[in-house]
């Protein structure tokens, strides 16, 4: 029995564990995602309705959390976007369909509450499946003017972005404080950081732009 919802105030810690299972060691030694979840719920960007859990037989094995964020085109007018992260699945319960079912019925809420574009920075083999494709093909660039392989764009509406050239800024709350991050690690259960090769992937693609 599967249950998509709302996050509920009796859920964070379970949330964040499952964010820290989800995330350690996968990007970097250790990570900061759950310390990221922590801190998003109050700031001004998080969008509550788009918080979602799912529970299989009564129990929380995956999270999506999303912010506002924002384009700005060549004449400098602004259009608020929405983005996603973290998502994660608890590890036993990955590569089972739970992300996709758990994505896909936040598309849907998104639509209803009028949002009509997600940016993502992800593998792409992770989420071209969703519809996502490169920024290169909708003339969305970063901040230095570039384009990132890992930077993917999905069109809720067909047309959305009207074939103009775009700007992506994320929300402020996307630059975590490591130290602090680091800090608030310790209060859970120990587990060792090392590398492992998705590490390396990261940072290909991290590093990587589209010309």
């Amino acid at each position: 029995m599967i249950t998509i919802r709302n996050e509920k105030e009796a859920d964070y810690n379970k949330v964040e564990e499952i964010t820290r299972k989800a995330f350690y060691n996968l990007y970097i030694p250790g990570c900061v995602e759950h310390y990221l979840v922590h801190i998003m719920r109050n700031h001004i960007d998080f969008i509550p309705e788009l918080d979602f859990v799912l529970e299989k037989e009564n129990e929380v094995i995956g999270n999506i959390m999303y912010t506002k964020s924002k384009l700005i085109d060549e004449s400098g007018e602004e259009k608020q976007i929405i983005t996603f992260g973290p998502v994660c699945i608890l590890p036993q319960y990955q590569r089972m369909g739970y992300g996709k079912m758990l994505i896909e019925h936040s598309f849907q809420k998104a639509i209803e509450m009028g949002y009509d574009v997600i940016v993502i920075f992800g593998s792409p083999s992770n989420y071209v499946s969703l519809g996502f494709q490169s920024c290169k093909k909708y003339h969305i660039c970063d901040e230095n003017g570039k384009y990132p392989t890992a930077m993917m764009i999905k069109e809720l509406k067909q047309n959305a972005l009207e074939g103009k050239k775009w700007t992506y800024y994320y929300s402020d709350i996307m630059n975590v404080d490591e130290k602090e991050a680091q800090k608030f690690d310790e209060n859970f259960e120990k587990i060792e950081k090392r590398y492992q090769k998705s590490q390396e992937e990261f940072y290909i693609y991290s590093h990587s732009f589209v010309e």
